[in-house]
């Protein structure tokens, strides 16, 4: 599996994990609400659905929270695991507080289903993230491993190719120095086969021929050194390429690293920024008096995202019910093309 199809594994598992979120979400806030206006006096009716919003809120945070420290192989400690659990049994008991009160065990039965799914679908999603962050790691190291052993043949295989060079140079020596003592043995015995005849001219050859010697080994000496000193100029350069080569192969990964953090890092706290914001306006409660429009146009926005009616958007901004229809109307037509932009 490479990194794409990994990434469109996570992309699936966030995608399905926030929709079944903001769906238990909606149907708590549906469900709940009409249980805290019964056991709520009628002048604080208005608040009845501040309980089951905080306790959803509760459950994003642990959901959004969950996936970054599984994302990034950390763990959190047992606390996370208490708020998850005490923020999913709160939602369950909420939901099927009302039939439970009725003694409707259906109505139990049917309004356990988005809370339970909530609680399993926050567990399997983060066994799950952690589960794909191993297999990362683990395709990455082996990744590394593949190169490294590339590196090592690569290396193998040039120095056993400059070995061979080496070989190839000494038996060119060889063959050269025995032509050089056949030559001389040949050269010996016809001086003396000439001494015999005439010591004289005998003499002057062998004068002659020794300083040929002399100025034959002279130059071979010369080419020797002169090959040996290529030899090393061409070892070094090419031990500089290499040097070179290695360092900007480092160098260009390095910076692909770092840009991705950096990436990813900017990405998450445009996020946590909006959510904070979101939660903010939510928090506020209904407004006493009409927004500006500014800000009621992201309280809207903040309760359309959060799965609000309008009319609990309108209490919080302050405008009309007809005011907040136009913009939630407008917020739905452009919320798929967002995120077909984003997929």
């Amino acid at each position: 599996m490479n990194g794409v199809q990994i990434r469109s594994a996570e992309q699936a598992l966030n995608v399905g994990t926030w929709l079944i979120v903001c769906g238990a979400m909606l149907y708590s806030v549906l469900t709940v609400t009409p249980l805290m206006r019964a056991h709520t006096s009628d002048d604080w009716d208005w608040t009845a659905p501040i309980l089951p919003i905080v306790v959803d809120a509760a459950v994003v945070i642990v959901v959004r929270l969950d996936s970054v420290l599984a994302r990034l192989g950390g763990e959190g400690g047992r606390w996370p695991v208490v708020l998850r659990w005490m923020t999913g049994a709160m939602t369950l008991a909420l939901n099927t507080a009302d039939s439970a009160l009725k003694k409707d065990l259906v109505g139990v039965a049917v309004h356990a289903v988005a809370p339970l799914l909530l609680i399993v679908t926050a567990e399997t999603g983060l066994a799950y993230r952690r589960a794909i962050t191993a297999a990362v790691a683990g395709l990455e190291e082996r990744e590394r491993a593949e190169r490294k052993q590339r590196e090592q043949e690569a290396r193998q295989q040039a120095e056993e190719a400059e070995q061979a060079k080496r070989r190839r140079a000494d038996e060119e020596e060889r063959r050269e120095r025995e032509r050089r003592e056949f030559d001389a043995k040949l050269a010996r015995e016809q001086r003396e086969h000439e001494a015999a005849l005439a010591r004289e001219q005998a003499e002057r050859e062998e004068r002659a021929q020794q300083a040929e010697r002399e100025r034959i080994e002279t130059a071979e000496r010369a080419a020797r050194e002169a090959r040996e000193r290529d030899e090393r100029a061409r070892e070094q350069q090419r031990l500089e390429r290499e040097r070179r080569e290695r360092e900007a192969t480092e160098r260009a990964q390095r910076e692909r690293r770092e840009a991705a953090e950096r990436a990813a890092r900017e990405q998450r706290e445009r996020e946590e920024r909006a959510e904070r914001e979101r939660a903010a306006l939510l928090a506020a409660g209904p407004a006493e008096e009409q927004q500006e429009k500014e800000l009621a146009l992201r309280t809207v926005a903040a309760a359309f995202a959060a799965g609000l009616s309008v009319r609990q958007a309108a209490e919080l901004c302050g405008w009309s019910t007809g005011w907040v229809t136009g913009h939630y109307q407008k917020l739905r037509d452009t919320t798929p093309a967002l995120e077909g932009a984003s997929q």
